[in-house]
């Protein structure tokens, strides 16, 4: 009898993959070193995956910020996709979903990430951005989109709760 593909196989103490199709996490004993690789090829703008295990949470490093006031723990394997300044996703908390960025597809074997302000306000655990996207295109600093004026926001897509908050304070 042939092998079958790539059983998920458990590991003691892990959780069981909940987007197995779609990505793949990729652990570090290094603190935030995990991550998350996509596993599948989808246009500018698809969906990738809806946000169905979520539950409220308090501002933490591991929520999402939903509104104004609220967040929520994702409480899937979604909670391993990190910040970029050249994401490529898009957290849509109205919608309840991920999609890849409008301005170019996702391709399998690309690391899964999103711009943390677009979804944040101000972050619980602000930190040095590394993600490599180059002079010019990373942040530096990232602590939510509060001490980030308009032109370092402009050219990102934003949650509706982050663009009403930048309104705002004009």
């Amino acid at each position: 009898m042939a092998p079958s593909a790539d059983p998920v196989v458990a590991t003691p103490g892990v959780p069981a993959p909940t987007h197995p199709d779609r990505l793949r996490v990729d652990r570090s004993t290094k603190a935030f070193g995990s991550g998350a690789t996509s596993l599948v090829d989808l246009p500018a703008g698809a969906l990738f995956a809806k946000i169905t295990t979520a539950t409220p949470g308090k501002k933490a490093y591991t929520s999402v910020q939903t509104g104004p006031d609220s967040h929520i723990e994702l409480n899937s394997d979604l909670v391993f996709c990190n910040h970029s300044c050249a994401p490529t996703l898009n957290f849509d908390m109205d919608r309840m979903e991920v999609r890849a960025v409008d301005n170019r597809p996702l391709k399998a074997g690309d690391a899964l990430t999103f711009f943390y302000p677009s979804t944040e306000w101000e972050m619980d655990q602000a930190f040095q951005c590394t993600c490599g996207a180059g002079e010019g295109v990373c942040r530096g600093w990232i602590s939510g989109a509060k001490t980030m004026s308009n032109d370092e926001l402009a050219g990102y897509w934003l949650n509706p709760h982050i663009a009403q908050l930048v309104a705002q304070r004009k």
